[in-house]
């Protein structure tokens, strides 16, 4: 058998018909040094100032490069996102930052477009961000917004930023908030915040925007199920989607229910009244009634100083939030800490010690570590 007939079975006399070529020795990619030396030049991180410039510029591949910086988890990066926020803090803090949330199905990425589109055709910025909490259970970002907007994102005055690909509700909004000011000192004068899942993610994008609109569907049963009470109190604005054919009229119903609704919750501190409107984002109709209800939200609050106010206490809050973050993730990455923590779990499911007895002695140990 020839030294090819060796390598390849198949050529075996027994196989009637079959012969096949041992091919040509192929290269090692790891060794190859145009690869190794594309690699670096991917990797290599330029001076804050690079980037600053680059994001006052309105430089995408520099901003993108940034938020980059900014969602991940090493430590080089994130103290170079740190200094480059730094930088860029002074610039930001001019747009208006809009929480879009709703229900399942309720066709959010087409009323995002929508209304993206309504504003870059009046010669507006408009940055997309998204909150994903799913992403702490899958470790994987959704981009499916992205593929869906494809108008939009081929827009140049628009930029689309998908979630995070990883971390905690916490971690991720944090990320998102930064992502915030990056954006606006690259001149977004429109950022809208988008959570991908229900559930807290609300909270979350209520706790770092000036409007939060709520989109809901109509016929889709009873309307006032499906959707946490806490949740309408936090609405500016109720935005029925899909008032198109035959579901106009039962759109036109949904809207005096929600208005009953938000009747009887109390009155909202900006002294504003939250409405209901219907729209159709797939036929482009009420998306202008419902930004002229957000330009009427953001005078109003802008003249009793309520915006800035609000502004206020959520900076504040995440101030408040990153430090309960970072102290948590200083607990848990401390090595005898994670060897201790084995050991008491252990101690908790075999009763041996109580929870909380378990938690003071973590607690103590890390207090004396310092």
């Amino acid at each position: 058998m020839s030294e090819q007939d060796s390598h390849h079975i198949e050529n075996d006399p027994q196989f009637k018909g079959l012969n096949v070529n041992s091919g040509i020795e192929q290269p090692d990619s790891v060794s190859n040094d145009s690869v190794k030396r594309f690699l670096q030049k991917k990797r290599k991180l330029l001076p804050v100032q690079d980037y600053v410039d680059g994001i006052l510029k309105g430089d995408i591949t520099l901003l993108s490069k940034a938020v980059t910086l900014v969602e991940s988890s090493k430590a080089e990066h994130q103290k170079l996102a740190q200094q480059i926020i730094a930088a860029c803090l002074p610039h930001s803090g001019n747009a208006v930052r809009i929480g879009i949330t709703g229900v399942p199905g309720v066709g959010k990425s087409t009323f995002i477009e929508a209304l993206g589109k309504y504003l870059t055709s009046k010669g507006e910025k408009l940055a997309v961000l998204a909150i994903d909490p799913s992403s702490e259970r899958t470790k994987g970002s959704i981009l499916g917004d992205k593929t869906r907007m494809e108008e939009l994102a081929s827009d140049n005055n628009a930029y689309i930023r998908p979630s995070p690909s990883a971390g905690s509700l916490g971690g991720v909004a944090r990320k998102t908030r930064e992502t915030i000011i990056l954006c606006e000192a690259a001149g977004y004068k429109n950022i809208f915040i988008e959570t991908v899942g229900v559930g807290q993610s609300e909270t979350a994008v209520h706790s770092m925007t000036d409007f939060f609109l709520l989109l809901m569907l109509a016929g889709a049963g009873d309307e006032l199920q499906g959707i946490k009470r806490g949740i309408m109190e936090m609405a500016d604005l109720i935005a029925i989607n899909k008032a198109d054919g035959n579901n106009v009229e039962k759109a036109d119903m949904a809207k005096v229910q929600y208005k009953n609704a938000i009747h009887l919750f109390p009155r909202k501190e900006s002294g504003w009244d939250p409405n209901v409107l219907t729209c159709s984002a797939y036929q482009k109709v009420g998306i202008d009634s419902i930004w002229e209800q957000i330009e009427k939200y953001r005078k109003q609050t802008v003249d009793n100083g309520y915006f800035y106010k609000k502004r206020n206490e959520q900076a504040t809050y995440w101030m408040h939030e990153t430090i309960e973050e970072q102290l948590k993730r200083n607990f848990y990455d401390h090595p005898e800490i994670k060897e201790k923590v084995k050991v008491l779990e252990n101690y908790v499911l075999s009763d041996k010690m109580s929870s909380f007895i378990a938690a003071g002695e973590l607690l103590d140990t890390y207090s004396k570590l310092k």
